[in-house]
């Protein structure tokens, strides 16, 4: 019988936030986004293998450009299934633009904290690897992490 990590799914990972070295840890304290008062509070350290969730300080600062990436690309796959799905013209008297923009402002606030966590699962692994072995090897201590300063964003 196989284990669980065998043959682990990286995009999987991601959208259940997810250790990216070993694909096991959650890497929030808590699974509810609209949890607004500890919806970012992230684990210190992976609770399966320890890897540190903060490589150095100040590192979840890309996430910002990562979070308007997928932004946009929500955006844009709601405009195309507007599209497809009411059809629209671009004309003065066609109002139904505007429609679609409310509607798209309305989703957009509502799946923020998601896609801000998502954003930060995705930065974590494009800088951390899978490690197949991740139970017999040893994580190095990150270089650029000052004990004061943990967690100061």
């Amino acid at each position: 019988m196989a284990s669980k990590n065998s043959f682990p799914k990286y995009l999987l990972g991601i959208l259940s936030n997810k250790c990216p070295r070993c694909r096991d840890g959650k890497l929030y304290k808590y699974s509810n986004p609209y949890n607004f008062k500890n919806n970012m509070e992230m684990n210190k350290e992976c609770p399966s293998c320890g890897q540190p969730t903060e490589i150095e300080v100040g590192f979840y600062y890309g996430t910002g450009y990562v979070s308007y990436g997928l932004s946009v690309a929500f955006s844009v796959a709601t405009f195309v299934a507007w599209k497809v799905l009411i059809g629209m013209t671009f004309s003065i008297d066609d109002d139904r633009i505007l429609y679609w923009m409310g509607t798209n402002i309305a989703l957009l606030i509502f799946v923020q904290p998601i896609l801000m966590r998502l954003s930060r699962s995705l930065w974590l692994s494009w800088f951390v690897s899978y490690e197949e072995n991740w139970e017999s090897n040893t994580i190095e201590k990150p270089e650029r992490v000052v004990t004061g300063q943990e967690l100061n964003w």
